[in-house]
Formats: structure tokens, sequence, C-alpha cells
């Protein structure tokens, strides 16, 4: 999948802005980024061995950045580094992200804080500190879910959190597009091979949540992802329960959905 550079101004480093890398989705964009035509990765996650393990493992030069999202020092800490050297961000993969399922109150004040923290400010405020650096033909990719298509009972929090998410990426596509700068929220469905159920289900004291049926892998949704930004998508559901969540969604009002999710909800059980 290499592709040229196209509009980037030549005597800037052309690098990937991947946050969320040490494990899931982010990984996985990371691999796939590494053979576009880039000149670096920049690596964003918490887990720094993990980060490690990846830029050993990839061909092309990485900036690890060992970083805390939630914390406002680490956005400074990358707005820094992007003003201190001559570099053109041509992709942004916000990955990083959490959810929790559970009753609210199960799941606590302070996860929820550190959940919108997360998913939707440190989102939207990197993407916003990364803008001034994108050139014509830079890609954003805000990695949402197929739960931002309406209310969820005990994923409350997790699918208000990329409700926002897709509501910010398609305002802000409509401003950038005049730029040639293309934005895109990935919305899917469960994804089998992340941590991200395991660690959701951790507050999930009550067993509301016992199957996951249909769920979909990260390489496809990577993959697929990629596609979808490359031809200027602003809303890609890569699966086909998530497109079909999309479709029924906008059709059926809020109160039945949630009926329908709870039904869903007992049926994969």
């Amino acid at each position: 999948m290499k592709r040229l550079r196209e509009n980037i101004i030549t005597n800037k480093r052309c690098i990937a802005l991947i946050t969320g890398a040490s494990s899931g989705l982010g990984r996985e964009f990371a691999r796939l980024l590494a053979r576009e035509a880039v000149d670096e990765l920049w690596l964003v996650a918490r887990r720094g061995e993990r980060l490690r393990e990846l830029s050993a493992a990839l061909a092309v030069p990485c900036r690890i950045f060992v970083l805390d999202l939630t914390q406002e020092a680490a956005l400074e800490e990358l707005s820094a580094a992007l003003s201190a050297e001559p570099v053109a961000v041509r992709y942004l993969v916000n990955a990083a992200g959490f959810g929790r399922i559970g009753m609210a109150a199960d799941i606590g004040a302070a996860t929820t804080g550190r959940m919108i923290a997360l998913n939707c400010r440190a989102a939207a405020e990197l993407t916003e500190r990364a803008l001034p650096y994108m050139e014509r033909g830079s890609q954003v990719l805000e990695i949402a879910s197929c739960a931002a298509f309406q209310p969820i009972p005990y994923l409350a929090a997790y699918a208000a959190t990329k409700a926002f998410l897709l509501r910010y990426s398609r305002a802000l596509a409509a401003e950038v597009a005049a730029r040639g700068i293309t934005v895109t929220a990935i919305c899917p469905y469960w994804i089998r091979d992340t941590e991200f159920i395991h660690e959701a289900k951790k507050t999930d004291r009550r067993g509301l949540f016992r199957g996951f049926p249909l769920a979909t892998d990260q390489k496809t949704v990577a993959r697929r992802s990629l596609w979808a930004a490359e031809h200027g998508f602003t809303v890609f559901t890569p699966d086909l329960v998530s497109t079909l969540h999309r479709i029924v969604t906008s059709i059926l009002p809020h109160r039945l959905m949630i009926a329908l999710s709870n039904l869903w909800r007992h049926l994969a059980g």
C-alpha cells in the first residue's frame, strides 16, 4: 500500500502520530503505516516496554513517547515535540481510549472522569495541537465505536464519549476540507482480539455482558479504516454489525434502540 507523499513540503519530515500504540488497534495501525511513505512513526502510550518492542519490529524509524494522555503535561510534551523541528503530520491516529461495562454507580465517578479525559478531551486536544502541522493530503483517524450511534445502558459513559468523538469528527471534517485534510471517525463493533473487552469487563460485577457474537478483528478494522480515510470517508463502519447498527439507528428512535440493545445483550449471553 505504498503511497507518494503528495503535497507535503519536502523539507519537513513526514510522520505518522499514533496514540494507544502499545496494543490493539493502535499497534495494528503502526504496523500498517510503517509500510506507508512516512519518514518516522511517533508512538504514544503508557507502556514503554511494549512500545520499544513494537519499534524494534518495524522497518521505519520510531520515536517513543511514554505518556498518560489524561494528563495535560503529556499533551504539552507532544506539542513541544511537534514545534521543535520541521515535521508534517501525514497521519494522526487517535486510538488511545478505554471503556467500562457496568452500572454507572459500580464503575464510579473517578473511572468515568478518566474515560472522558482520554476518549474525549485528549483526542480532541491532540487533534487540534497537530492540525497546524498538517498539509494537503494529511489524514486524521478518530477511533470511535458504533456505540456512538445510540445511548447504551451499562455502557453509558463509554457510548457518550464515542458520540462526542463522532460529532466532533463530522464537524471538524467540514472545517478542514478546504485545506485538503480528511477526518474519519472509525466506528467498529466489538473487536475480539484486543484487550478492550477484557479490560471493559473488569467493572461488570453483575454479568451484564456475557457474550460478544459476531465480533470483528483488529487487522480487518485497521486495514479497512486506512482505506476509508484514503478515500475521504467522514464516518466509516468497518464490519457488518456496525454497518447495520448505523442504518437501524438512523431510522428508529433512541427509546426503541435502548430496548433493542438490552434484548441483544440478553440474547448474546
